[in-house]
């Protein structure tokens, strides 16, 4: 088993490291805010550490999964970041959902301190980060992928290298743009349901097993007829990856047109207050555009 790091102990971190733990790795965790980190040792063991290059120091594998690229920047190479502590030969794997600018930054950064630097962002929600069943797309060097892929596989169900560094990042926004398209159709669909006066669940009963369906179909409708989004993967954090998406576009010439609408009907969700709902709560969108019609 390996000594591992981890940083960051949000809603994805914090079941992952414990995934860690269960699979017999010896688990240093930082947390920016002490207490949720105290909380974890208290239920999962380890150890804490005050900062980020404590965490690391004699680590083999340094995980993180923070906010934003200006997070995942402090946490790496900020005073105190963990390239501070970590030893030449060691590997750090990132988890955060962040511009590919910034991941191959650190990737130079990194080699130039004898480190490897994997980025591994991540999908499955809330769901696959407790249950241990994460999606996990990977760019970075082979050879510290085939090092890094068996301490992943402690929360990762489908760990994939698509290529050089920030190549994984590459492949989470394909993934942001998919999800995008398809929670807008699933609210329409399910909003147009209501209005015909038909039954939403006996609907997705008979439509889920054929073309329509996915999986955004088959783990949310419930809670979006019910009018409940208080879980799940936050309208604010979707924005903030459909912006690194859109920025990414500019920069290689894609077309991403209902990626840019949809980006601005979560902006109407955040206006209404519901910056913190899940992702699904767009069909809340268009129920309140029927009531002020």
């Amino acid at each position: 088993m390996a000594k591992v790091a981890f940083l960051g102990l949000g809603v994805m971190g914090y079941p992952m490291a414990g995934h860690l733990v269960a699979a017999g790795h010896d688990v240093t965790v930082y947390n920016r805010t002490a207490t949720r980190a105290e909380a974890w040792v208290a239920e999962h063991g380890g150890a804490l550490a005050p900062t980020p290059a404590a965490a690391a120091q004699g680590a083999e594998f340094v995980m993180s999964c923070v906010g934003n690229d200006d997070d995942l920047r402090a946490v790496c190479t900020g005073e105190s970041g963990a390239f501070e502590g970590m030893s030449s030969g060691a590997v750090f794997v990132d988890h955060t959902t962040v511009s590919a600018r910034v991941t191959r930054e650190l990737y130079a950064a990194a080699r130039d301190r004898g480190v490897s630097f994997v980025d591994a962002p991540i999908s499955g929600g809330q769901a696959g980060a407790e249950n241990g069943v994460l999606s996990i797309m990977c760019g970075g060097d082979e050879d510290a992928y085939a090092r890094a892929e068996p301490i992943m596989q402690a929360y990762g169900r489908s760990i994939k290298r698509l290529g050089e560094s920030g190549a994984g990042q590459l492949t989470k926004m394909v993934n942001q743009i998919c999800i995008a398209g398809l929670v807008q159709g699933l609210a329409e669909g399910l909003h147009f349901a209501e209005k015909a006066g038909l039954d939403g669940r006996a609907v997705v009963e008979v439509i889920s097993g054929g073309a329509a369906g996915s999986w955004q179909m088959s783990n949310r409708y419930e809670t979006m007829l019910d009018d409940k989004f208080d879980f799940g993967f936050a309208v604010d954090w979707m924005r903030k990856d459909l912006g690194i998406c859109l920025s990414t576009a500019n920069e290689n010439g894609a077309s991403l047109p209902v990626t840019a609408l949809v980006d601005q009907f979560y902006k109407d969700v955040q206006n209404m207050g519901g910056g913190r709902w899940d992702t699904s709560s767009l069909i809340r969108r268009l129920r309140a555009l029927d009531r002020n019609n």
